[in-house]
Order: structure tokens, then sequence, then C-alpha cells
């Protein structure tokens, strides 16, 4: 689900994001990629897991947005979520906030 606040798409996910969930993922980013300036906050509350199939849906965004000048960031990342990308190394590459509000207040810096 997605909801727009000023010009930041906020993009809730829930439940697991693995192989057989990440085509929605597709799916949904393509349709956010369509905007002018990509912005897009990932609200990660409510999922519970994420594969490196789910990682790689995110990579791939991330470098056509940063291409098109736009942003994707994280927010609400559980104890498990926060461990693999602090793991993998994205938490280097992605911004990673509290809630949601925080990072779209930082977008509007």
């Amino acid at each position: 689900m997605t909801d727009t606040r000023s010009d930041v798409a906020v993009l809730r996910l829930s439940g697991e994001l693995d192989a057989n969930t990440a085509n929605q993922l597709h799916k949904l980013l393509a349709d956010l990629l369509e905007r002018p300036v990509p912005r897009i906050v990932v609200d990660l509350n409510d999922l519970k897991f994420c594969d490196s199939v789910g990682l790689s849906a995110f990579i791939t965004a991330k470098q056509v947005i940063t291409a098109r000048g736009g942003w994707l960031s994280f927010a609400g990342a559980n104890q498990f979520l926060s461990t693999l990308l602090e793991t993998v190394g994205l938490s280097k590459y992605f911004a990673i906030f509290p809630e949601v509000d925080d990072a779209i207040a930082a977008a509007q810096l």
C-alpha cells in the first residue's frame, strides 16, 4: 500500500518480502518510479522478514531513483531488518530512520 505526503511517496510493506512476494514490490516500485523525481520512504514497521530477493529489488530501485535525482529511504525497521541491513552493508547505502515522519522531515531540509 502507498500513500503520498507532499511529494514524498510512502510505501507501506507488511508480512514477508521474499521470492514469492518480490514481484508485487517490483510492480509497486515501477509505479512510483514513474514520478518525475521519485522520493520514496519505505515503511518497514509491519514487514517481518526480507530475503536477498527483496533486498535486490530495493537496490535496483535505488539505482534508478538516484539516476533520476530522487531518493529512497527506510523507516521503522524492526531488530531483524536493522541487523540484516547492517550485516549486508546496506545501512551505509540507504538512509534509515526510526519513523516515517522522521524520513519525511529529513527530506524537507
